[in-house]
């Protein structure tokens, strides 16, 4: 099996959704992604991230348990971790930010653990392009597959540096309105085009509810979205599509075109679970057979037999 690598924040997070409201709870990009990689496969994990002294024991633990290693996790004395907060209204793919907190983020230099810098898969996580590129410059082998996800915020405010890590990278994951930002394309398909040429070889663009395209040269491949009966919090969703994804990768050990198919299925599967629950909750409960039994819905979903004659 391969070596991951995740680089992202490592957080705190406030949430009110129709359905509920939370305090602090633990959240961020590199958590999320981490805990969806490990439920999909039994790899070997690396978080490269920072939080501040205020972040509990309790959670370092998770991660531990989980057998995920944390000597990336810097650990700030006197620091306060990254907080955000945010409220979903009845359509949840709209919500409002209420509260960003960087504090220790702010000054945050990665440096990847050593028996990581020849990781064979890194995943950059949602975060300041300038740190995603001091990791990508700090691996000492080339991985076999660097996988990016991004958000409009960069796009706003550090877009020349977002392209300098496009170009650095195998596989970007963005949504659809992102990749309309970043391309002035409406069309999805011309944008995936335009984003190529950027750099990147293969292109993920998700969409949320509906599902998620996958595009590489001419070709394209769309994984839908189970529709689910309950959706409490879409906090983590895209974050663990991006740990599924990389996970079964790393697990498989083929970056093709046919198995990155796969490997979109698998992170729409984790997915699925995450936003059942608030924050990590599904996560961490979450086992092989509930997987399994889930990847039999999406098959039966998208199977069909049609006569051609």
């Amino acid at each position: 099996m391969g070596k991951l690598l995740v680089v992202g924040t490592v957080a705190f997070d406030a949430i009110e959704t129709p359905f509920g409201k939370t305090d602090k709870i633990l959240g961020g990009a590199a958590t999320y992604i981490a805990l969806a990689a490990k439920s999909v496969a039994d790899i070997d994990t690396a978080i490269v991230s920072v939080v501040g002294e205020d972040f509990p024991e309790a959670h370092l633990q998770l991660f531990k348990d989980r057998q995920i290693n944390i000597r990336g996790l810097e650990i700030v004395p006197g620091g306060k971790t990254f907080f955000w907060s945010g409220k979903y209204h009845n359509d949840l793919n709209v919500r409002d930010t209420i509260a960003t907190e960087l504090n220790v983020l702010a000054d945050f230099q990665p440096v990847v653990p050593k028996n990581y810098l020849d990781a064979d898969i890194v995943m950059l996580g949602n975060l300041h392009p300038g740190v995603q590129l001091s990791v990508i410059e700090q691996m000492t082998a080339k991985p076999k597959l660097i996988v990016l996800d991004t958000m409009n915020f960069w796009m706003d405010h550090t877009l020349e540096l977002l392209l300098e890590v496009i170009k650095k990278v195998d596989v970007i994951t963005i949504n659809d309105e992102e990749a309309r930002q970043l391309t002035g394309e409406y069309s999805l398909v011309k944008a995936a085009a335009k984003i190529h040429k950027m750099g990147p070889t293969y292109v993920v663009i998700k969409k949320g509810e509906h599902g998620a395209l996958l595009f590489h040269d001419s070709q394209v491949f769309f994984a839908p979205a189970l529709p689910l009966e309950e959706v409490f919090d879409p906090t983590g969703a895209g974050d663990s599509f991006a740990g599924g994804f990389v996970g079964y990768l790393a697990k498989s050990e083929n970056i093709s075109f046919e198995n990155l198919k796969n490997a979109v299925i698998h992170g729409s599967n984790v997915a699925s679970f995450c936003v059942e629950k608030f924050g990590t909750e599904r996560l961490v409960s979450l086992d092989n057979h509930q997987l399994k039994e889930r990847l039999k819905q999406f098959t039966a979903l998208t199977q069909f037999d049609i006569d051609l004659s």
